[in-house]
Protein backbone atom coordinates (compact mmCIF):
# COMPACT_ATOMS: atom_id res chain seq x y z
CA UNK A 1 0.00 0.00 0.00
CA UNK A 2 1.58 3.35 -0.96
CA UNK A 3 2.46 5.73 1.86
CA UNK A 4 0.01 8.40 0.69
CA UNK A 5 -2.92 5.99 0.94
CA UNK A 6 -2.56 4.96 4.57
CA UNK A 7 -6.00 4.11 5.96
CA UNK A 8 -7.96 6.44 8.22
CA UNK A 9 -8.71 4.64 11.49
CA UNK A 10 -12.38 4.08 12.26
CA UNK A 11 -14.04 3.48 15.65
CA UNK A 12 -14.69 -0.15 14.74
CA UNK A 13 -11.07 -0.73 13.70
CA UNK A 14 -9.66 0.50 17.02
CA UNK A 15 -10.67 -2.67 18.86
CA UNK A 16 -7.75 -4.97 19.77
CA UNK A 17 -7.09 -7.87 17.38
CA UNK A 18 -9.48 -10.76 17.97
CA UNK A 19 -8.29 -14.12 19.23
CA UNK A 20 -7.85 -17.01 16.79
CA UNK A 21 -11.22 -18.33 15.68
CA UNK A 22 -12.95 -15.03 16.42
CA UNK A 23 -13.39 -11.79 14.53
CA UNK A 24 -13.26 -11.20 10.78
CA UNK A 25 -10.89 -9.24 8.56
CA UNK A 26 -12.54 -5.99 7.45
CA UNK A 27 -11.64 -3.20 5.01
CA UNK A 28 -10.84 -5.77 2.36
CA UNK A 29 -12.22 -7.65 -0.65
CA UNK A 30 -14.14 -10.93 -0.52
CA UNK A 31 -15.02 -13.17 -3.46
CA UNK A 32 -18.80 -13.51 -3.88
CA UNK A 33 -19.47 -14.91 -7.38
CA UNK A 34 -18.20 -15.64 -10.84
CA UNK A 35 -19.05 -12.91 -13.33
CA UNK A 36 -20.93 -15.40 -15.48
CA UNK A 37 -23.32 -16.06 -12.58
CA UNK A 38 -24.35 -12.41 -12.24
CA UNK A 39 -26.79 -11.95 -15.12
CA UNK A 40 -28.06 -8.61 -16.44
CA UNK A 41 -31.05 -7.31 -14.40
CA UNK A 42 -30.67 -10.20 -11.96
CA UNK A 43 -30.99 -9.73 -8.19
CA UNK A 44 -29.22 -12.40 -6.17
CA UNK A 45 -29.08 -12.65 -2.40
CA UNK A 46 -25.79 -13.54 -0.72
CA UNK A 47 -24.80 -13.65 2.92
CA UNK A 48 -21.43 -12.10 3.66
CA UNK A 49 -19.92 -11.72 7.14
CA UNK A 50 -23.36 -12.23 8.65
CA UNK A 51 -25.05 -9.58 6.50
CA UNK A 52 -27.53 -10.14 3.65
CA UNK A 53 -26.07 -8.63 0.47
CA UNK A 54 -27.85 -8.19 -2.86
CA UNK A 55 -25.51 -8.51 -5.85
CA UNK A 56 -26.88 -7.47 -9.24
CA UNK A 57 -25.95 -6.21 -12.68
CA UNK A 58 -27.42 -3.15 -14.35
CA UNK A 59 -28.41 -3.22 -18.00
CA UNK A 60 -25.25 -1.29 -18.87
CA UNK A 61 -23.23 -4.20 -17.47
CA UNK A 62 -22.16 -2.56 -14.21
CA UNK A 63 -22.20 -4.79 -11.14
CA UNK A 64 -23.40 -3.36 -7.80
CA UNK A 65 -24.07 -4.55 -4.25
CA UNK A 66 -26.30 -3.31 -1.42
CA UNK A 67 -27.72 -4.54 1.87
CA UNK A 68 -30.58 -6.87 1.07
CA UNK A 69 -33.10 -5.36 3.49
CA UNK A 70 -35.64 -2.66 2.64
CA UNK A 71 -35.50 -0.08 5.46
CA UNK A 72 -39.28 0.37 5.26
CA UNK A 73 -40.61 -3.03 6.38
CA UNK A 74 -37.51 -5.26 6.09
CA UNK A 75 -38.52 -7.17 2.95
CA UNK A 76 -35.54 -8.55 0.98
CA UNK A 77 -34.88 -6.29 -2.00
CA UNK A 78 -33.56 -9.28 -3.94
CA UNK A 79 -37.15 -10.54 -4.12
CA UNK A 80 -38.06 -7.44 -6.16
CA UNK A 81 -36.96 -6.40 -9.62
CA UNK A 82 -34.68 -3.96 -11.44
CA UNK A 83 -36.79 -1.22 -13.02
CA UNK A 84 -36.28 2.09 -14.81
CA UNK A 85 -39.04 4.67 -14.51
CA UNK A 86 -39.17 7.83 -16.69
CA UNK A 87 -36.73 10.43 -15.44
CA UNK A 88 -35.11 8.03 -12.95
CA UNK A 89 -31.97 5.92 -13.10
CA UNK A 90 -32.26 2.15 -12.89
CA UNK A 91 -33.44 1.14 -9.43
CA UNK A 92 -34.23 -1.91 -7.35
CA UNK A 93 -37.94 -2.02 -6.59
CA UNK A 94 -38.99 -3.54 -3.27
CA UNK A 95 -41.64 -6.27 -3.75
CA UNK A 96 -43.64 -5.17 -0.68
CA UNK A 97 -44.56 -1.49 -1.28
CA UNK A 98 -42.59 -0.62 -4.42
CA UNK A 99 -40.01 1.64 -2.79
CA UNK A 100 -37.22 2.15 -5.30
CA UNK A 101 -33.52 2.36 -4.52
CA UNK A 102 -30.82 3.36 -6.96
CA UNK A 103 -27.94 0.94 -7.34
CA UNK A 104 -25.97 3.31 -5.08
CA UNK A 105 -28.45 2.55 -2.28
CA UNK A 106 -30.17 5.97 -2.29
CA UNK A 107 -33.98 5.89 -2.19
CA UNK A 108 -35.29 7.22 -5.52
CA UNK A 109 -39.04 7.06 -4.89
CA UNK A 110 -41.79 6.12 -2.43
CA UNK A 111 -44.88 5.38 -4.58
CA UNK A 112 -47.41 5.70 -1.74
CA UNK A 113 -46.64 9.41 -1.24
CA UNK A 114 -48.99 11.94 -2.85
CA UNK A 115 -47.83 15.23 -4.36
CA UNK A 116 -48.65 17.45 -1.38
CA UNK A 117 -46.90 15.15 1.13
CA UNK A 118 -43.34 16.48 1.30
CA UNK A 119 -40.85 13.77 2.17
CA UNK A 120 -37.19 13.73 1.20
CA UNK A 121 -36.91 10.19 -0.02
CA UNK A 122 -33.26 10.64 -0.98
CA UNK A 123 -32.39 10.99 2.71
CA UNK A 124 -33.14 7.28 3.07
CA UNK A 125 -30.28 4.99 2.14
CA UNK A 126 -29.57 1.31 2.00
CA UNK A 127 -25.96 0.40 2.76
CA UNK A 128 -24.04 -0.02 -0.47
CA UNK A 129 -20.79 -1.92 -0.96
CA UNK A 130 -17.90 -1.22 -3.32
CA UNK A 131 -17.77 -3.90 -6.02
CA UNK A 132 -14.96 -4.87 -8.38
CA UNK A 133 -15.16 -7.21 -11.33
CA UNK A 134 -11.81 -8.70 -12.26
CA UNK A 135 -10.62 -11.78 -14.16
CA UNK A 136 -14.14 -13.15 -14.44
CA UNK A 137 -14.87 -12.81 -10.71
CA UNK A 138 -16.91 -10.42 -8.57
CA UNK A 139 -15.45 -9.09 -5.32
CA UNK A 140 -17.23 -7.09 -2.61
CA UNK A 141 -15.35 -4.75 -0.27
CA UNK A 142 -16.55 -4.84 3.34
CA UNK A 143 -15.72 -1.71 5.34
CA UNK A 144 -15.13 -1.69 9.09
CA UNK A 145 -17.31 1.43 9.30
CA UNK A 146 -20.64 0.83 7.55
CA UNK A 147 -21.33 4.59 7.56
CA UNK A 148 -18.23 5.39 5.54
CA UNK A 149 -18.32 6.28 1.85
CA UNK A 150 -14.53 6.17 1.49
CA UNK A 151 -13.26 4.38 -1.59
CA UNK A 152 -11.24 1.17 -1.04
CA UNK A 153 -7.56 1.97 -0.60
CA UNK A 154 -6.34 -1.20 -2.32
CA UNK A 155 -7.57 -3.29 -5.26
CA UNK A 156 -8.87 -6.86 -5.12
CA UNK A 157 -6.33 -9.63 -5.68
CA UNK A 158 -5.14 -10.57 -9.14
CA UNK A 159 -4.04 -14.07 -10.00
CA UNK A 160 -1.38 -15.39 -12.40
CA UNK A 161 -1.64 -17.52 -15.47
CA UNK A 162 -4.70 -18.26 -17.54
CA UNK A 163 -7.27 -16.51 -15.33
CA UNK A 164 -9.78 -14.40 -17.22
CA UNK A 165 -10.90 -17.08 -19.65
CA UNK A 166 -13.74 -19.44 -18.93
CA UNK A 167 -13.21 -21.38 -15.71
CA UNK A 168 -12.87 -25.09 -16.49
CA UNK A 169 -14.15 -26.38 -13.17
CA UNK A 170 -15.94 -24.80 -10.19
CA UNK A 171 -16.98 -26.54 -6.98
CA UNK A 172 -18.03 -25.11 -3.64
CA UNK A 173 -19.11 -26.23 -0.19
CA UNK A 174 -20.09 -24.52 3.08
CA UNK A 175 -18.10 -25.60 6.14
CA UNK A 176 -19.46 -25.14 9.67
CA UNK A 177 -16.30 -23.32 10.63
CA UNK A 178 -14.91 -19.88 11.41
CA UNK A 179 -12.74 -18.73 8.52
CA UNK A 180 -9.60 -18.95 10.70
CA UNK A 181 -9.98 -22.71 11.07
CA UNK A 182 -10.86 -23.06 7.39
CA UNK A 183 -7.73 -21.13 6.35
CA UNK A 184 -5.27 -23.06 8.51
CA UNK A 185 -6.92 -26.33 7.49
CA UNK A 186 -6.47 -25.38 3.86
CA UNK A 187 -2.75 -24.59 4.23
CA UNK A 188 -1.96 -27.43 6.66
CA UNK A 189 0.70 -29.61 4.96
CA UNK A 190 0.54 -32.52 7.38
CA UNK A 191 -3.11 -33.64 7.30
CA UNK A 192 -3.15 -34.93 3.71
CA UNK A 193 -1.93 -38.50 4.28
CA UNK A 194 -4.55 -39.02 6.98
CA UNK A 195 -7.61 -37.08 5.76
CA UNK A 196 -7.12 -37.47 1.99
CA UNK A 197 -6.29 -41.13 1.43
CA UNK A 198 -6.78 -41.79 -2.27
CA UNK A 199 -4.73 -44.16 -4.38
CA UNK A 200 -4.03 -41.37 -6.86
CA UNK A 201 -2.86 -38.90 -4.19
CA UNK A 202 -0.85 -40.18 -1.25
CA UNK A 203 -1.12 -42.13 1.99
CA UNK A 204 0.64 -42.31 5.34
CA UNK A 205 2.76 -45.14 3.91
CA UNK A 206 4.32 -42.77 1.34
CA UNK A 207 5.27 -40.06 3.84
CA UNK A 208 8.74 -38.58 3.64
CA UNK A 209 10.57 -35.45 4.66
CA UNK A 210 10.06 -32.30 2.59
CA UNK A 211 11.83 -28.95 2.59
CA UNK A 212 10.20 -25.96 0.87
CA UNK A 213 11.31 -22.35 0.56
CA UNK A 214 8.84 -19.59 1.44
CA UNK A 215 8.92 -15.84 0.95
CA UNK A 216 6.61 -12.90 1.74
CA UNK A 217 4.14 -11.71 -0.92
CA UNK A 218 1.49 -9.01 -1.11
CA UNK A 219 -0.69 -9.45 2.03
CA UNK A 220 0.59 -13.00 2.38
CA UNK A 221 3.33 -15.45 1.45
CA UNK A 222 4.27 -18.06 -1.15
CA UNK A 223 5.90 -21.46 -1.33
CA UNK A 224 8.29 -20.55 -4.13
CA UNK A 225 8.21 -22.41 -7.42
CA UNK A 226 9.37 -26.01 -7.11
CA UNK A 227 8.91 -29.47 -8.56
CA UNK A 228 5.88 -31.26 -7.02
CA UNK A 229 6.60 -33.89 -4.40
CA UNK A 230 7.24 -37.37 -5.73
CA UNK A 231 4.33 -38.82 -3.75
CA UNK A 232 1.81 -36.42 -5.31
CA UNK A 233 0.79 -38.77 -8.09
CA UNK A 234 -1.94 -36.57 -9.57
CA UNK A 235 0.67 -34.18 -11.00
CA UNK A 236 2.10 -36.93 -13.19
CA UNK A 237 -0.83 -36.85 -15.60
CA UNK A 238 0.33 -33.39 -16.73
CA UNK A 239 3.46 -34.93 -18.21
CA UNK A 240 6.70 -33.03 -18.77
CA UNK A 241 8.36 -31.45 -15.76
CA UNK A 242 5.71 -29.47 -13.88
CA UNK A 243 6.74 -26.67 -11.54
CA UNK A 244 4.31 -25.26 -9.02
CA UNK A 245 4.08 -22.18 -6.81
CA UNK A 246 1.54 -21.97 -3.98
CA UNK A 247 0.47 -18.56 -2.64
CA UNK A 248 -1.72 -17.38 0.23
CA UNK A 249 -3.17 -13.86 0.55
CA UNK A 250 -5.43 -12.20 3.10
CA UNK A 251 -8.28 -12.43 3.82
CA UNK A 252 -8.62 -15.98 2.46
CA UNK A 253 -7.19 -16.78 -0.99
CA UNK A 254 -4.90 -19.67 -1.84
CA UNK A 255 -3.79 -20.52 -5.33
CA UNK A 256 -1.50 -23.06 -6.94
CA UNK A 257 0.00 -22.04 -10.26
CA UNK A 258 1.44 -24.98 -12.21
CA UNK A 259 3.55 -24.61 -15.33
CA UNK A 260 4.34 -27.46 -17.70
CA UNK A 261 6.40 -25.94 -20.48
CA UNK A 262 4.18 -23.27 -22.03
CA UNK A 263 0.98 -24.76 -20.59
CA UNK A 264 -0.53 -23.75 -17.26
CA UNK A 265 -2.99 -24.81 -14.60
CA UNK A 266 -4.31 -22.43 -11.94
CA UNK A 267 -6.18 -23.85 -8.96
CA UNK A 268 -7.72 -21.06 -6.87
CA UNK A 269 -9.47 -21.50 -3.55
CA UNK A 270 -11.54 -18.59 -2.20
CA UNK A 271 -12.69 -18.63 1.42
CA UNK A 272 -15.67 -16.38 2.06
CA UNK A 273 -17.08 -16.01 5.60
CA UNK A 274 -20.84 -16.39 5.35
CA UNK A 275 -21.15 -15.87 9.09
CA UNK A 276 -18.79 -16.09 12.07
CA UNK A 277 -19.37 -19.85 12.15
CA UNK A 278 -19.84 -20.76 8.47
CA UNK A 279 -17.33 -20.41 5.64
CA UNK A 280 -17.86 -21.00 1.94
CA UNK A 281 -15.01 -22.75 0.14
CA UNK A 282 -15.03 -22.14 -3.63
CA UNK A 283 -12.50 -23.97 -5.79
CA UNK A 284 -11.97 -22.68 -9.34
CA UNK A 285 -9.69 -24.16 -11.99
CA UNK A 286 -8.39 -22.68 -15.23
CA UNK A 287 -6.08 -24.38 -17.71
CA UNK A 288 -4.89 -24.33 -21.30
CA UNK A 289 -3.33 -27.79 -20.95
CA UNK A 290 -4.88 -30.31 -23.34
CA UNK A 291 -5.02 -33.06 -20.72
CA UNK A 292 -7.25 -30.94 -18.46
CA UNK A 293 -10.34 -31.47 -20.61
CA UNK A 294 -9.77 -35.23 -20.64
CA UNK A 295 -9.14 -35.41 -16.90
CA UNK A 296 -11.93 -33.01 -15.90
CA UNK A 297 -14.49 -35.68 -14.82
CA UNK A 298 -11.88 -37.39 -12.63
CA UNK A 299 -10.64 -34.07 -11.27
CA UNK A 300 -14.19 -33.09 -10.34
CA UNK A 301 -14.62 -36.35 -8.42
CA UNK A 302 -11.33 -35.69 -6.64
CA UNK A 303 -12.23 -32.10 -5.72
CA UNK A 304 -15.63 -33.16 -4.38
CA UNK A 305 -14.02 -35.99 -2.41
CA UNK A 306 -11.46 -33.63 -0.89
CA UNK A 307 -14.13 -31.11 0.09
CA UNK A 308 -16.27 -33.79 1.71
CA UNK A 309 -13.30 -35.21 3.59
CA UNK A 310 -12.26 -31.78 4.83
CA UNK A 311 -15.86 -30.98 5.76
CA UNK A 312 -16.12 -34.22 7.72
CA UNK A 313 -12.93 -33.40 9.61
CA UNK A 314 -14.25 -29.89 10.37
CA UNK A 315 -17.33 -31.48 11.93
CA UNK A 316 -15.11 -33.74 14.05
CA UNK A 317 -12.92 -30.80 15.05
CA UNK A 318 -16.01 -28.85 16.11
CA UNK A 319 -16.70 -31.53 18.73
CA UNK A 320 -13.52 -30.45 20.49
CA UNK A 321 -13.66 -26.75 19.70
CA UNK A 322 -16.96 -26.26 21.51
CA UNK A 323 -15.02 -26.73 24.76
CA UNK A 324 -12.70 -23.83 23.78
CA UNK A 325 -9.43 -25.73 24.33
CA UNK A 326 -5.96 -24.19 24.07
CA UNK A 327 -4.39 -25.22 20.74
CA UNK A 328 -0.77 -26.28 20.29
CA UNK A 329 1.13 -24.97 17.25
CA UNK A 330 4.46 -26.55 16.27
CA UNK A 331 7.25 -25.65 13.86
CA UNK A 332 7.62 -26.21 10.94
CA UNK A 333 4.40 -27.97 10.00
CA UNK A 334 2.26 -25.26 11.62
CA UNK A 335 4.43 -22.31 10.59
CA UNK A 336 2.05 -21.27 7.80
CA UNK A 337 -0.82 -21.25 10.30
CA UNK A 338 1.27 -19.03 12.57
CA UNK A 339 2.02 -16.70 9.66
CA UNK A 340 -1.68 -16.39 8.91
CA UNK A 341 -2.39 -15.37 12.49
CA UNK A 342 0.44 -12.82 12.37
CA UNK A 343 -0.84 -11.43 9.06
CA UNK A 344 -4.35 -11.08 10.41
CA UNK A 345 -3.17 -9.35 13.60
CA UNK A 346 -0.92 -6.97 11.65
CA UNK A 347 -3.75 -6.11 9.27
CA UNK A 348 -6.07 -5.29 12.15
CA UNK A 349 -3.39 -3.28 13.98
CA UNK A 350 -2.39 -1.31 10.87
CA UNK A 351 -6.00 -0.35 10.23
CA UNK A 352 -6.56 0.61 13.86
CA UNK A 353 -3.43 2.77 13.88
CA UNK A 354 -4.05 4.32 10.45
CA UNK A 355 -0.71 3.19 9.02
CA UNK A 356 0.62 1.05 6.21
CA UNK A 357 0.53 -2.74 6.48
CA UNK A 358 3.93 -4.30 7.23
CA UNK A 359 4.19 -7.94 6.21
CA UNK A 360 5.50 -9.91 9.23
CA UNK A 361 6.54 -12.95 7.16
CA UNK A 362 10.27 -13.47 6.61
CA UNK A 363 11.90 -15.77 4.02
CA UNK A 364 12.36 -19.26 5.42
CA UNK A 365 12.83 -22.92 4.52
CA UNK A 366 10.30 -25.12 6.27
CA UNK A 367 10.69 -28.88 6.82
CA UNK A 368 8.02 -31.43 7.63
CA UNK A 369 6.90 -34.98 6.83
CA UNK A 370 3.84 -35.73 4.73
Amino acid sequence: MPADSAPIPSPEAKAPPAAFGRGLVLDTWYFVALSRDVAVASLKRHELLGEPVLVGRRRDGQVYAMRDICPHRAAPLSAGRLVQKPGEPEAVECPYHGWRFGTDGVCAAIPSLVDDQPYEADRIRVRSYPVAESQGMVFVYVRSDPRSDAAPDHPPPTFPGVVGGEAKLVEWMDFDSHIDHAVVGLMDPAHGPYVHQQWWWRSEHSMHEKAKAFEPRDLGFAMVRHAPSSNSRAYKILGGAPATEITFRLPGYRWEHIQVGEKQVLALTCLTPVTETRTRITQIFWSDHWVFSLAKPFLRMGVVAFLKQDGGMVNLQNEGLRYDPALIWIDDADKQAKWYQQLKREWQKSRAEGRDFSNPVKPAVLRWKS
